[in-house]
């Protein structure tokens, strides 16, 4: 059976990274820890060191857009 695919909001994207590059916490274990794939953690790891904290800003500008559609369809009923 193939594994649910997983959605990490930006502020726990930057937890996760700040647990290994702040706290020291090896990588190995975030990864046991949050079912997550290392390539994944160096992809946001690369984001983040590209954009900062603005690396992540896509994702909730558009699910917050998605949100608002959502309401303006319900309140048209």
């Amino acid at each position: 059976m193939a594994k649910r695919r997983r959605k990490y909001t930006a502020e726990q994207k930057v937890a996760i990274l700040k647990e290994h590059l702040v706290e020291g916490r090896r990588l190995s274990d975030l990864c046991d820890a949050y079912d997550l794939h290392p390539t994944v953690f160096y992809r946001w790891q690369k984001e983040f060191f590209e954009k900062g904290a603005r690396a992540f800003e896509k994702e909730v500008e558009g699910r917050t857009k998605k949100l608002e559609q959502k309401i303006a369809k319900l309140e048209k009923k």
